[in-house]
């Protein structure tokens, strides 16, 4: 490995709250120095960041990978380059591919090929039934032994609540984290927020008590087994103010949002825009408020891009037909700036919400001291670009902020130490 030497940045350490212009020096794959290098150091290569924001790499918490399975939409290769080209150094991939990921040995093999490319780390969901099919669990004892570190359904509601029961049951035994999307199967048959505008536009409605009536059984069912749950994706203020209230009773749930939801609404549908299409859907102005506050005062714990690859036949359908989803690791870091700029929310607040917390549910540090992995992305935050499919890495070019200009690129991205990305024009 080269001693890299990271000079005159700013840098941004959530994790500790600092914010300073020092240099950075990395060896071995960690921190070995900060604002002054190690007695003997000597530095292989430097990167001169002066003018640049140092911060610690990006941990996406919901990335689709597409691979195996997929691999019309997007491949490994392509996603995990699309990852390190946003500064995203570690990645949570659900476990709905094809197949599922309910077998140690596809588990072993995913990792392997993520190891293989030296990109970004990859942190694999195992299946929490068998094919996602909600009606066998998993042996999550073996899949958690061959490196998951999670358990989902993936978009996939757990319809039976016995199967649930026992998984929570299973998951508390073993100390295992369960990742849910809260959504009630029988009230989850539409295809946009149930509201004024889906009714004016002649499109089925999801009703926001989809998500509340099954927020409600899991946090009854924590209570109950002691599970450990994060709920992912929350769209409603409903379901907020449930999760609210259940922190403050001490239940240890966490949660997420997606990078879209914090910017969009229904309305944004526009002319039956495919692009807005999502899984939960677009909500209204008053719930995507909701979730602005909610980031604010802590009810939700972290961002994640919901990252989504689709091919073109996916999308190029009317918008009941389309496949739900968009591409995100490329935009989740001009994304967050844009939110916090809007909010008038600090840098330090804004990237803990995208690198610190996540990095905490996964087990680690994510911060600037001596000590920790040197995974570490340099971002100018006052660069100007143009969504366009050509400037997009990943295979999927569906996102609804296409042809929108975003402020903030990543210019340097190291993962283990190693610079993996830079941006050239």
């Amino acid at each position: 490995m080269k001693n890299i030497a990271i000079l005159g940045g700013r840098l941004i350490d959530p994790l500790h709250n600092t914010d300073q212009i020092a240099d950075l020096y990395l060896a071995d794959g960690k921190i070995v120095g900060v604002g002054a290098a190690p007695a003997g150091y000597v530095s292989d290569e430097t990167i001169d960041a002066q003018g640049l924001l140092v911060s610690p790499g990006l941990v996406d918490l919901a990335a689709r990978l597409r691979e195996p399975g997929f691999e019309y939409k997007a491949t490994l290769a392509s996603e995990m380059a699309a990852a390190v080209a946003g500064g995203v150094t570690s990645i949570m991939c659900p476990p709905d591919t094809d197949p599922p990921l309910d077998e140690p040995s596809l588990v072993t093999m995913l990792r392997q090929r993520a190891k293989n490319l030296d990109l970004a780390r990859l942190y694999p969901v195992g299946a929490l039934s068998r094919q996602l099919k909600g009606r066998e669990l998993t042996d999550m004892a073996e899949l958690r032994d061959a490196g998951c570190v999670a358990f989902s359904q993936g978009d996939q509601a757990v319809g039976d609540l016995q199967i649930l029961y026992r998984a929570m049951q299973y998951a508390a035994t073993f100390n295992v984290a369960l990742r849910l999307l809260p959504q009630e199967a029988d009230l989850n048959a539409g295809v946009a927020h149930d509201g004024d505008y889906a009714t004016r536009m002649g499109l089925v409605g999801i009703p926001v008590l989809a998500e509340t009536v099954a927020i409600s059984n899991i946090l009854l069912l924590m209570k109950e087994t002691g599970a450990r749950v994060h709920l992912c994706r929350l769209s409603s203020m409903a379901g907020l103010d449930l999760v609210r209230t259940a922190k403050k009773q001490g239940l240890p749930v966490t949660c997420d949002v997606s990078i879209n939801h914090i910017h969009l609404a229904d309305v944004d549908i526009g002319f039956f825009d495919s692009n807005y299409r999502f899984d939960p859907p677009l909500r209204s102005v008053r719930d995507r408020d909701a979730i602005v506050a909610a980031l604010a005062d802590g009810t939700i714990d972290a961002i994640c891009s919901d990252h989504s690859p689709i091919d073109d036949d996916g999308k190029l359908l009317p918008f009941a037909e389309a496949e739900p989803g968009a591409t995100g690791l490329e935009l989740l870091l001009p994304l967050t700036l844009a939110w916090a700029a809007r909010q008038h929310i600090s840098l330090s607040q804004a990237l803990a919400k995208i690198s610190a917390v996540p990095a905490k549910m996964l087990g680690f540090d994510a911060g600037l001291a001596v000590g920790n992995r040197a995974d570490l992305v340099v971002f100018d935050p006052e660069a100007h670009w143009q969504v366009t499919p050509a400037a997009l890495k990943s295979q999927g070019k569906n996102t609804p902020f296409v042809g929108m200009e975003m402020k903030g690129r990543v210019m340097h991205t190291l993962v283990k130490g190693k610079r993996v990305y830079q941006f050239s024009a």
